[in-house]
């Protein structure tokens, strides 16, 4: 057998182990007993929102917790934001207006909005979204922070993105999905890397004692990512799945808006850990060995029936993995369009993925 066969079935195996090793972690079982409930202040930053705002905002007040506040970080705002949120927090006791009139020069934007809710937020545990998301039902605050306990300092919460028509949105909802597989996979497995903005907890001394974002206060995103990966570990991070426990995202309506998006979450993925890159790259470059080597490899040397076989198996992995991980963590997806989804993620990863490796600045919003 030559070397370049022997890398084949090197790259093949290293694809169905990490199948193999996200399907346990997901499924796996804890004992997390719900605690009782503790306060908790749920910050949004919003930049333009009012459209979205006049959404959640209601959702949020109609959250059946004990005791809770929703601080609004009012960022610059173009719209009608400041003067819908006057009048929404002159009528609403539990909610609260932060705002920003102007950013220091050396500061990424977003993240002196988010320092400025947590300075002005009361309660210990933090809960966080963004203005284009909706808490599925009003047990959302409760189910994120029920874990809360002396040893937990953070929760990362599942957040799919809404189903509507078209290819573009089916393919959102499966890279969506397979980042929430990986993340939340590899903290039940006891290797936290990662959370998404749009739905995670953690406590505001954590975010002090660490001086907040201090280390990557100029880059564009890593609010959440980089933050997480900073400080997560084994001992103080929980996971909290399921339908009531999910905030549902409004997806992007264009393919570029998209890539814009994704280009600025993967170029912050250079600063993690140095083994968690290493992880998360064997990943990423054994799936696009996958078509990229062992598919023309097979095909040049005539291996007619090795293809099917490996890519039926693939297949079968995959769609076991992304139809059990929607249901556990919250939401549905149909596992039969991964095929297709799994061969454009690979041009998709192929360009975003070099791109952001080299990209210098990228802004948020305006």
């Amino acid at each position: 057998m030559s070397a370049f066969a022997i890398t084949c079935i090197l790259i093949i195996s290293i694809q169905f182990i990490y199948l193999l090793l996200f399907f346990i972690g997901i499924n796996r079982k804890e004992s997390n007993p719900p605690k009782p409930p503790h306060p908790v202040s749920v910050i949004v930053c919003a930049h333009d929102e009012e459209e979205n705002l006049r959404e959640l905002i209601p959702l949020l007040l109609k959250q059946d917790h004990p005791e809770f506040e929703i601080i609004i970080v009012e960022d610059r705002s173009n719209d009608g934001t400041f003067d819908y949120l006057q009048q929404a927090t002159a009528e609403n006791k539990q909610l609260k207006m932060v705002r920003v009139r102007h950013k220091p020069d050396h500061i990424n934007g977003k993240k002196f909005a988010l320092t400025l809710g947590i300075k002005a937020a009361k309660h210990e545990w933090l809960l966080f979204t963004d203005a284009d998301c909706r808490p599925s039902s009003d047990q959302w605050i409760t189910r994120m922070t029920e874990h809360y306990d002396d040893q937990t300092q953070i929760v990362l919460g599942h957040s799919p993105y809404e189903k509507r028509a078209g290819l573009l949105n089916e393919f959102i909802r499966f890279e969506s999905l397979l980042t929430s597989i990986q993340f939340i996979g590899w903290a039940k497995l006891g290797r936290p890397y990662m959370g998404v903005g749009r739905n995670l907890a953690y406590a505001k001394s954590l975010f002090f004692q660490s001086k907040g974002f201090n280390t990557h206060l100029d880059v564009m995103g890593g609010d959440d990512d980089l933050f997480i990966n900073s400080h997560a570990s084994k001992l103080n991070t929980k996971v909290s799945i399921g339908l009531d426990a999910i905030t549902v995202s409004k997806p992007k309506e264009n393919w570029r808006d998209f890539l814009h998006q994704k280009l600025r979450h993967l170029s912050v993925g250079t600063r993690y850990r140095v083994l968690d890159q290493v992880i998360l790259g064997l990943f990423s470059v054994t799936w696009l060995a996958t078509w990229l080597i062992v598919l023309p490899y097979s095909l040049l040397y005539g291996f007619s029936l090795f293809i099917p076989f490996i890519f039926l198996v693939r297949w079968i992995l995959m769609a076991t993995l992304f139809n059990s991980s929607s249901r556990k963590l919250g939401g549905h997806f149909e596992p039969l369009k991964t095929p297709i989804l799994d061969f454009i993620f690979t041009f998709y990863y192929l360009v975003t993925g070099l791109r952001a490796l080299v990209v210098k600045r990228i802004r948020w919003k305006n």
